[in-house]
């Protein structure tokens, strides 16, 4: 198994070639060279399977024994779950009106992110220590990215990790989750900026090779194809448990819902859909909603402004995936996506060639929800079924209660309603938060301020040098 750029202008490389990038040298994205099909039966087996032996089987498929021995990847799969508060790692809820949530906010920090994350640091520090080398790590956060990268590696020897974060964009709880940690490998910054903002000095230095070969810099963003391969995970996960029977032909098709911000979820799903699961995808964003626009209309551009919503870690406008998600449509033309990416980079405003368009409009459904449909959504589902719903999963519970019941269909939810205190009280319920949470209020803080007018990459260069000299 092997991975290469979406824009084609990259050598391939492993499973630890692309764990190790973070954008490929042409400035693409590392997928597989190809995606495994899956047939009938081997479904029907996976069925059976709990949520950790679908990750140790599909991660499986994309890291070669002769890499990391198949012992071994379980292993480091175990470990990687074994601070999952929850004995199945995730949970799916069966609330009233057939609203199936799949709560995959059962690790350290209550957001999804903590299950690709807890894996790829596992990943990360089995090849460090294999091959005795060091990392530094750069990462942008919308809001969970940090502190679940964080957690995934804080206290490790041969890691330094830099984390930006939006200051005032994140809520109060998410930015203590990353300025609370005090090791002397963890580096946060709290820049004045939006999420697309940070992760431009991000990208500079990337793109600066003789630096980032230098100290070694990679990315636990979704650009980390470690991260998509096991999300992949919860759509299998998600169809199983919704399916309401593998012994008819076809097999029947489950809706998943998918809240969409940076697209990795869908990205993941995506891939799950081409491996002959099926599943018929709905991306579900707020008002910033570039990726309804292209899967609608074609329009992959940029609006005026990122506006600032109740779904905070999804107030992104350039989702990154819709980059790997266009390269599987478009069958792998690495110089289609080449061409298209320059093109959106230079203008900020792209129109999908009327093929591309096509498929993508045929794999991908969409719905954008505003902030007063999050909060009808959150107050509804409190009202039926005394659940508290974060604001991002009730972005596809809206979508969910919009449409007829009947269809088998599954809503993942990628963080607790415990982080996101302001639109539950905007939305008239009452936060009921775990006593970790609570404790975060008491405890030091730590972090760089990144103003406005600064050079920020300049920055985070002095500050990567320093740390690598001590």
């Amino acid at each position: 198994m092997e991975y290469v750029s979406t824009r084609g202008g990259a050598g391939a490389v492993n499973f630890e070639g692309a764990l190790f990038s973070g954008y490929a040298p042409d400035g693409g994205l590392f997928m597989p060279q190809r995606i495994p099909s899956l047939d009938r039966d081997t479904l029907r087996r996976w069925s059976c399977l709990s949520y950790l032996e679908l990750v140790k089987e599909l991660c499986s498929l994309f890291i070669t024994a002769e890499l990391v021995p198949r012992s071994m990847l379980n292993d480091l799969i175990d470990r990687a779950f074994s601070r999952f508060r929850h004995k199945d790692v995730v949970h799916l809820s069966r609330l009233k009106d057939g609203l199936n949530v799949l709560e995959l906010w059962h690790g350290v920090t209550y957001a999804f992110k903590d299950l690709s994350l807890s894996c790829t640091g596992q990943f990360l520090q089995y090849f460090l220590e294999k091959n005795q080398k060091h990392v530094t790590i750069l990462v942008g956060t919308s809001g969970d990215t940090g502190s679940s990268a964080i957690e995934s590696v804080r206290g490790q020897k041969n890691m330094d990790i830099f984390v930006l974060l939006p200051k005032g964009f994140c809520t109060h709880i998410q930015e203590l989750q990353m300025t609370t940690v005090i090791e002397d490998n963890v580096h946060v910054f709290a820049a004045h900026g939006n999420s697309d903002e940070i992760d431009e000095p991000i990208k500079e230095l990337f793109a600066d090779v003789d630096f980032a070969r230098k100290y070694n810099l990679m990315s636990l963003n979704s650009v980390n194809w470690s991260r998509i391969m096991v999300q992949i995970a919860h759509h299998f996960y998600a169809y199983f448990q919704c399916a309401p029977s593998l012994d008819t032909t076809p097999l029947p098709v489950v809706e998943i819902v998918v809240p969409t911000g940076g697209g990795g979820n869908i990205t993941a799903g995506c891939i799950a859909q081409k491996m002959g699961l099926p599943i018929r995808l709905v991306a579900v964003v707020n008002s910033n909603d570039i990726i309804h626009r292209t899967v609608q209309h074609g329009d992959f551009s940029l609006s005026e402004s990122v506006k600032a919503t109740l779904a905070s870690a999804m107030d992104i406008q350039e989702p990154y995936n819709m980059e790997r998600i266009l390269w599987l449509l478009s069958g792998s033309d690495s110089c289609l996506m080449k061409t298209l990416m320059e093109r959106f980079s230079m203008s900020k405003s792209l129109k999908l060639p009327e093929d591309l368009h096509r498929k993508l409009s045929k794999t991908l459904h969409s719905c954008s929800a505003s902030d007063e449909d999050i909060v009808r959504a959150m107050q509804r589902c409190w009202e039926e079924n005394h659940y508290l719903l974060c604001p991002h999963s009730a972005v596809a519970a809206h979508y969910h209660y919009s449409q007829p019941v009947g269809t088998p269909r599954c809503c993942l939810a990628p963080a607790s309603a415990a982080k996101f205190q302001d639109a539950l009280l905007r939305a008239g319920l009452v936060p009921q938060l775990p006593p970790e949470i609570t404790a975060l209020t008491a405890m030091e803080t730590r972090s760089t301020p990144l103003e406005r007018g600064q050079d920020w990459a300049r920055e985070l260069r002095e500050q990567i040098e320093a740390v690598a000299q001590r």
